[in-house]
């Protein structure tokens, strides 16, 4: 799969190129990128990728697919922009501000024939791939609980206004990655902190708890000015609890200088300092941490492509994500439990 790249920021230099060169049956053909000194950074990072001022000059180039990694008041009008131009697109979280832009984009793509998938990336996080395997083992026997917990000590992270905030950027992924695990919600309860910031007041917290159809119930919290960093996982059965503090490996290794494709089969595990603990009647034990390999999302598309697999995150799993966020935000203001649509 020829696969360019829109946007050579934060986000696509280290959350997207590294894990797309690492992908199995996936070729990064050129860049979208018009700052001098992004571009001398990808001609650094990997000399001999295009470089293009637009997406329609890469589009031009001939390739069979996008990903789209501006920010989402630019987000919409590129999808668009691809998806008329006849090429299949994986769009950065979240795909849209709301349910109804969400729903315009799937159409679009449905229209045009071609396919549209988002950048859940963090279902291939190794704590969440851990937690899963727990489930697929049955080993908590009957799920009854799994709460998830993320903060984070980057208070000038958040994205002001009101189309920004942590519930579209964190919640995002935290709510798909509970959807992923126990299926799709039914019910929103949340609560949500507001900070009164110079570009609008703007959600920088929340506590979401989730009704699953499955009848399993989810928590899901997050923060970026509380000043403190912790990734935790809880999930509680009927014959046992499983209990996570997890590291988010895979961004601390990047930024630490390494990549996937140079650590390969090494890539992606959990430190055993932040293994998990299984509790059972059968007494105490460690799990190892499975592997997170956000490359795998990407290779997965280009087999889907190839009629090989399924897709990755299909839009229409995205367009749930978002619903589910609408309904956090209305629950909020409403103070009250509020339907998923």
């Amino acid at each position: 799969m020829r696969l360019g790249l829109v946007g050579y920021g934060n986000g696509g230099r280290h959350f997207h190129a590294p894990y797309i060169v690492a992908a199995d049956g996936v070729e990064l053909t050129g860049v979208v990128v018009r700052d001098p000194g992004r571009r001398a950074q990808l001609a650094a990072d990997y000399p001999g990728v295009p470089a293009h001022g637009t997406l329609a000059d890469l589009l031009a180039a001939g390739v069979d697919a996008v990903t789209i990694t501006t920010p989402p008041e630019t987000r919409r009008a590129l999808v668009l922009e691809a998806i008329a131009g006849g090429v299949h697109v994986i769009a950065d979280k979240p795909l849209a501000p709301d349910g109804a832009a969400a729903r315009e984009l799937a159409a679009a793509a449905a229209s045009a024939g071609v396919a549209l998938n988002v950048f859940h990336n963090r279902r291939w996080d190794a704590d969440i791939r851990t937690l899963a395997a727990v489930l697929a083992r049955g080993d908590l026997g009957r799920p009854w609980r799994v709460e998830s917990r993320f903060d984070l000590d980057e208070p000038g992270g958040l994205n002001p206004g009101p189309a920004g905030g942590l519930l579209r950027d964190l919640g995002a992924h935290l709510v798909d990655q509970l959807v992923w695990l126990l299926g799709p919600v039914r019910t929103v309860y949340a609560q949500v902190d507001w900070a009164d910031l110079p570009e609008g007041r703007t959600d920088a917290g929340f506590a979401l708890s989730l009704e699953h159809a499955s009848g399993v119930h989810s928590h899901a919290s997050a923060s970026k000015r509380n000043r403190t960093v912790e990734r935790e996982l809880r999930a509680y059965g009927s014959e046992g609890a499983y209990l996570q503090h997890g590291s988010d490996a895979q961004t601390q290794a990047i930024f630490a200088g390494r990549r996937p494709l140079a650590d390969g089969a090494a890539w992606g595990y959990e430190p055993e300092t932040s293994w998990g603990v299984l509790r059972t009647a059968a007494g105490e034990r460690r799990v190892p941490s499975e592997r997170g390999a956000y490359q795998d999302l990407y290779a997965q598309f280009a087999a889907a492509l190839r009629g090989e697999a399924s897709f990755p995150v299909p839009v229409e799993q995205a367009v749930h994500t978002i619903d589910i966020l609408d309904a956090a935000r209305a629950s909020s203001l409403e103070q009250r439990a509020v339907s998923v649509r």
